[in-house]
């Protein structure tokens, strides 16, 4: 999430998370925050580190998976000059830069174990040894590391030090997934949206539709608050009449009848095949194909369209909402589509 959003939920299991965090930001000791992605981890640092007396000192941010692992020690520690090759100069570490302030370690799990030895010897007696060096440097940093995996079940298999978790676990945060907040999901889906309407300078917010927030409360969003956003915002900048309300909800971007197949190399189209290789007699196509020649290429696509929508629609018994998610289409796409073939009978349901 960007450091520039809000809390918002007024559901009991986020305000019961919220709440520790508060309790727990004036006292100068480790805080261990566990959670799902997108459910906000780095908002309860900042809040960890704004409500502490380190209010004016700085707030460091280190993302530990997202350096190689030869590198996360000289990241944190810092290095003198010349101590391996490419180390020019001396240079800071994260919690030098992080002196009379906090230290925030997002994916802690992540950490080597030489990472993870040094990282105890800094939270046990306050100092830290920049690579290189033969003195150690006295820092005063308050540790909040974030991670999402089950940190206890990694000592257990030995993937991560039992005394550093110790040392690092004062107190535990967990944060819950949306599915899990009651009713927040309208509260944010009005804030996101609203600030996405105020982006594209819509003079109106029109709101989402019933049927949609219906959507998005079912929804079991794996992503988290990260991906509501994504979803609520991606649903409104493609909304093109800002007096209707919004009803095309769009969860998967990615989910496109042309995607490529999960692990197959691109192959080549059934005509080459048939003329390379001759088809099996009496195969059956999975879906319709064009007319190989044709004098009229709009009658040609026009009826290629048709196929594609009759054929949908017997492979989903007729039920218009499983056709329209079938052929990357939303509902009322659908519906214009079958309009215009005139194939709404009676037999389509919605």
């Amino acid at each position: 999430m960007e450091r520039t959003d809000q809390f918002i939920g007024q559901s009991l299991a986020f305000l019961d998370a919220v709440e520790r965090a508060s309790r727990a930001a004036p006292l100068n000791r480790p805080v261990l925050v566990i959670g799902e992605r997108g459910t906000g981890k780095e908002l309860i640092a900042e809040r960890l580190h704004h409500l502490s007396s380190r209010w004016a000192g700085p707030l460091i941010i280190m993302n530990c998976a997202a350096l190689p692992e030869n590198l996360i020690e000289a990241e944190l520690f810092g290095h003198e000059a010349g101590s391996f090759t490419g180390a020019a100069k001396t240079r800071h570490g994260r919690f030098e830069e992080a002196d009379s302030g906090t230290l925030f370690l997002d994916e802690l799990g992540t950490l080597s174990m030489p990472a993870q030895d040094r990282l105890l010897r800094a939270v046990e007696y306050g100092e830290i040894t920049r690579i290189g060096a033969s003195k150690p440097i006295s820092v005063d940093v308050r540790i909040v590391a974030a991670t999402n995996q089950n940190l206890p079940d990694q000592v257990e298999k030995g993937n991560f030090r039992a005394d550093l978790l110790d040392r690092l676990s004062f107190e535990v945060i967990t944060l819950p997934p949306l599915r899990a907040r009651q009713g927040d999901v309208p509260l944010l889906v009005e804030h996101f949206g609203r600030r996405m309407g105020v982006e594209l300078d819509w003079s109106n917010w029109p709101g989402f539709t019933p049927r949609a927030l219906a959507e998005l409360e079912t929804y079991s969003w794996p992503g988290n608050v990260r991906e509501l956003r994504n979803v609520v915002e991606r649903a409104v900048y493609r909304h093109e009449d800002p007096e209707r309300p919004i009803e095309e909800i769009n969860f998967n971007p990615f989910h496109s009848p042309w995607a490529p197949a999960v692990g197959e190399p691109a192959r080549a189209t059934p005509a080459l095949v048939a003329a390379n290789e001759g088809e099996e007699e009496g195969a059956q196509p999975s879906s319709p194909s064009p007319a190989a020649t044709t004098k009229d290429f709009r009658t040609a696509v026009s009826d290629y369209e048709r196929q594609l929508l009759q054929d949908g629609l017997r492979r989903n018994r007729f039920n218009q909402r499983a056709t329209a998610a079938a052929l990357g289409l939303s509902y009322d796409q659908l519906r214009h589509a079958l309009k215009r073939h005139k194939l709404l009978d009676t037999e389509a349901t919605g």
